[in-house]
């Protein structure tokens, strides 16, 4: 799906300003209210706007901890451990991968020791063969889209 320069100024909009009201995002970009409905809803169709709610902590839940669990699994229980790991609250990501391991998962946990509980249930799940966990210190660059935007938005040339 292309995303042209209007696109990316209204993911921008939404990005910057995400309580602002449709309405006013139209006025910003003096374009007809219709006219950013329609591409909201055309981005939303073509899965470039995956969601509207609240980014949460979860450290401000209670879950300070942050680790990449890296799970490796036995051949063809790939879908069946996936399944499994969906029922792990603490793991709030999981992606399929290659290099060293089938499965990297972001797990969040309250404390170092709670961290060692939920990978003893991982170890436990079957088809799993081994997990290898790392811890994050210090986030770094905080997950981002505007960089992103504004490069698709370069790249798409002028516009609105």
């Amino acid at each position: 799906m292309a995303v042209d320069a209007l696109d990316a100024k209204i993911l921008r909009l939404l990005l910057e300003q995400p309580r602002t009201s449709a309405r006013e995002y139209a006025r910003i970009l003096g374009i007809a209210r219709g006219t950013l409905q329609a591409r909201l809803d055309r981005l939303e169709r073509d899965g470039v706007i995956t969601g509207t709610g609240p980014r949460l902590s979860p450290a401000a839940l209670g879950h300070p901890v942050l680790a990449f669990v890296h799970i490796e699994v036995r051949q063809g229980q790939l879908e069946p451990v996936a399944q499994a790991l969906a029922d792990v609250p603490e793991i709030i990501e999981a992606f399929s991968m290659t290099g060293g391991g089938d499965v990297l998962t972001r797990v969040v946990a309250r404390d170092a020791a709670h961290l060692e509980d939920v990978i003893q249930v991982l170890v436990r799940l079957p088809g799993v063969v081994r997990t290898r966990t790392e811890m994050a210190l210090r986030e770094r660059v905080p997950y981002r889209m505007l960089p992103l935007v504004e490069a698709v938005g370069r790249a798409a040339g002028p516009g609105r």
